[in-house]
């Protein structure tokens, strides 16, 4: 041990913040170096074509997520990168980012309803009567400046998990867009609708939907 020495590192170390950048960097080479095609918008997006043949990886932190047309593109894949890089193989996709994936031979099925039932606990809404929509078509929203004050992080927190849900809930997008209109201010009554979508999205979540 030489504590009066400064070690300068071969290759970053998992744990260090440079770390996660470091990986990102030699896996986006390699992909680069082996016919893939870096997306334009999602940087962490590539895409190889090979004929009439497409395969898609998207990296995630240190995961990589992949698919293609054709089930021996993808095994071909996997076979390559361990090759190239000491990882596992987790196994078919079936829950990212709280969403949860089942593939089918005719299609891919995504739901949040993990994540729904979750958030519904976490706000205290659970057991509570269910809704049949998310918000009354006869309910007209106004800044309510009469209105009493609610706890406005309490009302930015519930908007916020309202709003990552509505990746696979485009059903409750417009009624979580209205409130969310009045996070500088909430008032009861914006606080109502909110308690009536997570009431709607109790009902949805205990069918699996």
């Amino acid at each position: 041990m030489f504590l009066d020495h400064v070690y300068k590192l071969k290759k970053a170390l998992y744990g260090l913040k440079q770390a996660s950048h470091a990986w990102y960097e030699q896996l986006t080479k390699y992909l680069l170096n082996n016919y893939f095609q870096r997306g334009h918008t999602d940087k962490k997006l590539f895409i190889r074509k090979i004929g009439k043949e497409t395969l898609i990886v998207q990296i995630y932190v240190n995961n990589i997520v992949f698919g293609a047309t054709h089930d021996s593109f993808s095994h071909e894949f996997a076979n390559e990168i361990k090759y190239e890089f000491e990882m596992s193989m987790i196994g078919e996709l079936n829950f990212f980012l709280g969403i949860q994936v089942k593939q089918y031979d005719n299609g891919i099925f995504i739901s949040q309803s993990k994540y729904a039932r979750d958030i519904v606990k976490k706000f205290g809404i659970e057991g509570k009567s269910h809704a049949r929509t998310p918000m009354s078509t006869s309910v007209k929203i106004s800044s309510d400046s009469a209105g009493k004050c609610v706890d406005s992080t309490l009302y930015r927190s519930m908007i916020g998990s309202l709003l990552y849900i509505i990746a696979t809930r485009p059903d409750i997008a417009f009624s979580v867009g209205v409130c969310a209109g009045f996070q500088s201010n909430p008032k009861e009554s914006h606080l109502a609708i909110i308690n009536r979508i997570f009431k709607y999205l109790s009902a949805i979540s205990d069918y699996g939907i």
